[in-house]
């Protein structure tokens, strides 16, 4: 007789073959037929899973139990299926797929803080600004002693942050340690829905040039980047949409942020499928803009999918000059197919294009999992020679094949010793919260040479070695850092984040290239205007 547990496995396993199967032709519009020779080899395939299955937990050293089950088929037989296609589909259980729609959603409920573990407690890194934490005057670098009166002791990051999300309306108590308060703090917190923006800053960088910086795809994007558009006003001479380290996203958000700089009907992406498994599709531009200043797009190698459509569509339509590095090349599609017990199949259903036709996935045959995600020796290429050449609406040259290559280059932003040495001690953020228990700051601060001393007496203090020489070497680094954590701390994590950009060396070279980029606008203008007159 079968075992419970073999059972429970086979269960699982038909349901995702049966998933793979089937699921994509029904959601597709259309139930295909399926041969007997298919259904033969379905079941072949899961007899021989169950067969293996059935000696493992026969034989195995350890008896396995309901857990070490799903574990097998969740983390080992299902996404080591998955991999063996490609890098990208994969398998969410239920807690990963609950994740998943929360990230996309850009919604949860909770009291709208960041935490991190730090010397075995667990931290505030910052609250975050309008939501109940923020209101109840919780600071960076509160340590969280109690949620509820359950001491947080020998808890993860993970668990706080599960005892602090909960039913909107309801109250939490957050018991907290604070420097230079002698005893905890006690806060009341109502759960609120908690917004998790996509564009975490849009500001002036520079008189007249706005800069928003878009951390991934999700529902909400194109509304945030429009009223970030709202913000700078009528009179804006130029953008930075900075997409560094975007990973990507949803499709349609894709489409609709472009749409807020490209031209009505102008193509976005194309998405192709396995012939005569879904059909292609075109996504074009819904609404349009008529907006005429330059723009610069920032990229690097952890650019990714939805972010690259952005990118690569406004370089194939001369709308933007892109700067920085080449891509991640992430092009494959992968269409989300809800199963039972609240679980969902990732599976790649096409392969992305740019409106100039470029493929924009980068090659993964004979690469590791571990290489094709963190090995990139590509990042600078030194030449285009294996690459696809395409042409933009002016006829510029540009390459597919390997995420979208940049039309200025920008190296690698790299730490040094002394900024991960200080980086790894928490200097700065622990030294915020050290003055400002017994200093007030105004939006005028200056990291002046008192401040500095100060700064170095902390890190004497705290034995946090480093010499003159490197100090000086870094002196723009660390004022900036200072500053951008006391005034994270005061201000809200916004504020800390534009002192950041304002120093940003990668930025800062990138505003050089906005001449470029208007020379580029000014060209596609005046193909425009004679593609217009030729018309009439």
């Amino acid at each position: 007789m079968m075992a419970p547990n073999t059972r429970r496995a086979l269960f699982s396993a038909t349901l995702f073959l049966a998933a793979c199967g089937f699921t994509g032709s029904i959601l597709g519009g259309r139930v295909a037929a399926q041969s007997a020779t298919d259904e033969s080899a379905l079941r072949d395939s899961m007899k021989k899973f169950t067969d293996v299955y059935a000696i493992v937990e026969e034989n195995y050293a350890n008896k396995l139990d309901t857990k070490h089950v799903d574990k097998a088929i969740y983390d080992g037989a299902i996404p080591g299926m998955l991999h063996v296609l490609d890098p990208h589909s994969n398998f969410y259980d239920p807690k990963s797929y609950a994740e998943m729609r929360e990230e996309q959603s850009g919604r949860y409920y909770g009291v709208g803080m960041r935490i991190q573990p730090q010397n075995n407690k667990i931290v505030v890194v910052s609250p975050m600004e309008g939501t109940p934490a923020y209101r109840a005057g919780i600071h960076p670098g509160d340590v969280i002693l109690a949620v509820d009166g359950k001491s947080t002791d020998n808890m993860d990051s993970a668990a706080v942050a599960s005892l602090l999300k909960g039913a909107r309306g309801t109250h939490v108590s957050v018991t907290m340690a604070r420097e230079g308060s002698p005893k905890p703090l006690t806060f009341d917190l109502v759960r609120d829905e908690i917004p998790q923006y996509s564009v975490d800053l849009a500001f002036m960088v520079r008189p007249g040039i706005g800069y928003i910086h878009i951390t991934n795809e999700m529902e909400t994007t194109s509304h945030e980047v429009q009223m970030a558009l709202n913000k700078f006003g009528p009179n804006l001479q130029g953008l930075v949409i900075d997409l560094r380290g975007n990973p990507g996203g949803l499709l349609n958000e894709a489409v609709n942020v472009c749409d807020k700089f490209l031209q009505k009907g102008q193509i976005v992406v194309s998405q192709r499928a396995r012939k005569g498994v879904f059909p292609d599709q075109i996504y074009t531009v819904p609404s349009g803009s008529t907006a005429k200043y330059p723009i610069i797009v920032m990229v690097n190698r952890n650019t990714a999918s939805a972010a690259e459509i952005i990118s690569g569509a406004l370089q194939d339509h001369d709308r933007a000059l892109i700067v920085g590095e080449t891509t991640f090349g992430k092009g494959l599609v992968q269409t989300v197919f809800p199963i039972a017990e609240n679980s969902g199949l990732a599976l790649t259903t096409y392969h992305y294009y740019t409106p100039s036709g470029r493929l924009i996935q980068r090659n993964y045959n004979g690469v590791s999992l571990y290489d094709y995600y963190y090995v990139r020796n590509d990042a600078l290429p030194a030449n285009n020679t294996n690459k696809e050449v395409k042409l933009t609406d002016s006829g510029r040259t540009v390459y597919g094949g390997g995420g979208i290559t940049p039309d200025e280059k920008l190296p690698e932003l790299k730490s040094n010793h002394f900024e991960d040495q200080m980086l790894m001690n928490y200097a700065f953020f622990d030294f915020s919260k050290h003055y400002l228990a017994s200093h007030t700051i105004t939006k005028s601060l200056v990291v002046d040479d008192a401040l500095l001393q100060q700064f170095k007496d902390y890190l004497k203090a705290q034995k946090i070695a480093y010499t003159d020489q490197e100090l000086a070497e870094n002196i723009d680094w660390v004022k900036a850092r200072i500053k951008a954590e006391l005034f994270t701390s005061v201000f809200g994590q916004s504020a800390g984040g534009e002192i950041i950009t304002e120093w940003d060396p990668q930025v800062n070279k990138a505003l050089t290239y906005m001449p470029e980029a208007l020379a580029l606008e000014d060209h596609t203008l005046a193909q425009q205007k004679t593609q217009t007159a030729s018309v009439q």
